[in-house]
């Protein structure tokens, strides 16, 4: 599980994220973020939640809650392209989403302990798999996309959004 996906193997509008993810297997880069992530989204005082640092952008909770949600969706994609299934998958739109879960109606800590859960149960899924299974290709938005590439798309996304934490909700 070293290799990393080629251009070929997914949108490019996933490049930014898949060029987020450090070399190394998959399942470690995923395993370290687990920890990494676990603690930051500890150390966040619950009366911070609800913050946005700007007028129409997410709160903290619905950053998290977003995370969870798009691992979910490509986790839902890794399972069915490194089964072999080609049945096109649709595209998930993230605003509807987030407006649709009421990710603030929940604690920092509920959000957290469930991102533990849906990483535990990606981490699971991607220890059994072979390297042929991960190299399978699906599609899924009206794109080609690999098993592998996919996890690189969960672990670069996740990437991606704890930088925004840091940077714009200093969140440390």
């Amino acid at each position: 599980m070293s290799n990393r996906p080629s251009i070929n193997d997914f949108n490019p509008f996933y490049q930014t994220y898949i060029e987020k993810v450090p070399e190394g297997s998959i399942k470690d880069v995923l395993l370290e973020a687990y920890d990494t992530t676990s603690e930051l989204l500890a150390s966040i005082p619950e009366e911070r939640g609800d913050y946005k640092y700007a007028e129409g952008k997410w709160s903290i909770k619905e950053v998290i809650g977003h995370i969870n949600d798009t691992e979910r969706v490509m986790s839902y994609r890794l399972l069915r392209v490194s089964r072999g299934d080609s049945t096109p998958l649709p595209g998930f739109e993230q605003e509807v989403f987030v407006a649709g879960a009421r990710f603030n109606e929940y604690t920092t800590q509920e959000l957290a302990e469930e991102y533990r859960a849906i990483r535990q149960s990606t981490l699971k899924l991607l220890s059994k798999l072979s390297d042929e299974e991960l190299a399978r290709r699906g599609n899924a938005s009206s794109s080609e996309v690999t098993a592998l590439a996919l996890a690189y798309i969960i672990a670069g996304h996740e990437l991606h959004h704890l930088n925004v934490l840091k940077a714009r909700y200093l969140i440390d």
